[in-house]
């Protein structure tokens, strides 16, 4: 569904990616692991095309979109669910879930609304609060509902455990998993590397902006050099 291709960005002269190569099929779940600043979060964002690229090529679903504009690109179905959850406090969350359906011209859009507060339902009892009110768990949990909305094939989770407590967690990865026996495709960068793999169908290690590691979920898990420099174990 994903291919990357020798990906090359930069930040001014910081070069942030030095042709990083991976690809994630139909149907997977793959994890990106990496430390803080390894370039995770730049290469979910230069293939939902907020940051451009230098060198390389991203096809999806066999169609190149190295310069197709973010909105574009989210029409073709890729959904981005940033870091930090980025959602609007003055919004209410009903207003968010729209919002996610923005591009959308069916008649299923409320149908899809009640499926979401049938997944999350305490949204469905905030559905008229107003985003900046809500716990960090609800707004995770809003800000994957958001994306969700679009009707994405393939959703970018961006550290979707970040700040919560570990029953939240073990809820946001239940939800991942629940994800791909709907059919949907992911791409995860996640901190929690030891809980993100050991879902996961495949991973990749970065680097410095390089891939230095992949294998599946189980061989990372018990590769000795992965688990001593980024599960700490």
């Amino acid at each position: 569904m994903l291919a990357v291709e020798g990906v090359v960005t930069a930040y001014g002269r910081i070069v942030a990616l030095r042709g990083v190569s991976l690809d994630v099929s139909e149907g997977e779940i793959v994890a990106l692991i990496g430390a803080n600043g390894a370039g995770k979060t730049t290469l979910l964002r230069v293939i939902s095309g907020i940051q451009p690229i230098q060198a390389g090529h991203i096809h999806f679903a066999g169609e190149s979109i190295d310069r197709l504009a973010a909105h574009r690109r989210v029409a073709k179905g890729i959904l981005h669910v940033p870091e930090g959850r980025q959602v609007f406090g003055p919004l209410c969350v009903e207003d968010h879930l729209r919002l996610g359906a923005y591009l959308r011209k069916d008649a299923a859009i409320a149908a899809d609304i009640e499926r979401l507060y049938a997944r999350f339902p305490r949204l469905k009892k905030s559905r008229h609060r107003a985003a900046g009110n809500l716990s960090g768990g609800e707004q995770q949990m809003l800000a994957i509902g958001r994306a969700l909305m679009g009707r994405p094939r393939l959703l970018l989770l961006d550290e979707p455990s970040m700040g919560l407590a570990p029953m939240l967690v073990d809820e946001i990865f239940d939800v991942i998993i629940d994800l791909k026996a709907t059919g949907i495709t992911v791409l995860l960068v996640e901190q929690n590397a030891v809980a993100a793999l050991a879902i996961a169908d495949r991973g990749y290690v970065i680097e410095t902006g390089a891939i230095v590691h992949s294998g599946t979920g189980r061989v990372l898990l018990e590769d000795p050099k992965v688990r001593a420099s980024y599960l700490g174990l």
